[in-house]
């Protein structure tokens, strides 16, 4: 029987050429990846927080509303933020508690920014337990002229800082920038 193959193979009909089986192979991987990352997308997709949240991922503030002495309480990732107007006294105080033997040290002039040292901004919940500290009950008190948790009894100084009490830390200092001078973007 004489080679009827043009290529000398001697191969009948049935037998597929090897790079042809090749081909096959990869394009049947490359399918089967594809629905493999169809399937896998929506899973990974649905991961991702919803516009809701990323709409609270930051907030702007106009700090015109804020009187020297005066704080304002907003609302950011579902936390209370605490936008202080300090006094020169308020911040006379927490200079002199740069001194301190403190449970967390940390100089007033790293807890505000861009030399704006009369705008303390904080995230309001104590670093104990989480319930929300309240300026006026320190200031009644007289104790460090600043935060008091009615929970436990942490007292924060006028710098948010942890004076007295079972609060591990400092208050929460939260990313911000200042877009003006009387405009702070939160977050």
């Amino acid at each position: 029987m004489a080679n009827t193959n043009p290529g000398g193979s001697a191969a009948g009909p049935g037998h597929d050429d090897p790079s042809r089986r090749d081909f096959i192979h990869i394009a049947a991987a490359a399918a089967a990846i594809g629905g493999v990352a169809a399937t896998a997308w929506p899973l990974i997709d649905q991961m991702n927080p919803s516009a809701d949240t990323l709409a609270l991922a930051s907030i702007e503030f106009d700090l015109s509303k804020v009187e020297p002495g005066q704080q304002v309480t907003v609302k950011w990732r579902g936390k209370p933020v605490f936008v202080r107007n300090r006094t020169e006294k308020e911040i006379a105080e927490a200079v002199r508690g740069d001194s301190a033997n403190l449970k967390d040290p940390q100089a007033d002039a790293q807890r505000h920014k861009d030399g704006k040292a009369q705008w303390l901004i904080l995230v309001g919940t104590c670093t104990h337990l989480g319930c929300v500290p309240n300026f006026k009950s320190a200031l009644e008190q007289g104790i460090y002229q600043g935060w008091f948790c009615p929970c436990h009894g942490s007292v924060y100084d006028t710098s948010g800082r942890i004076r007295k009490g079972p609060a591990p830390t400092n208050l929460e200092v939260p990313e911000y920038a200042f877009l003006s001078d009387t405009k702070v973007k939160i977050g």
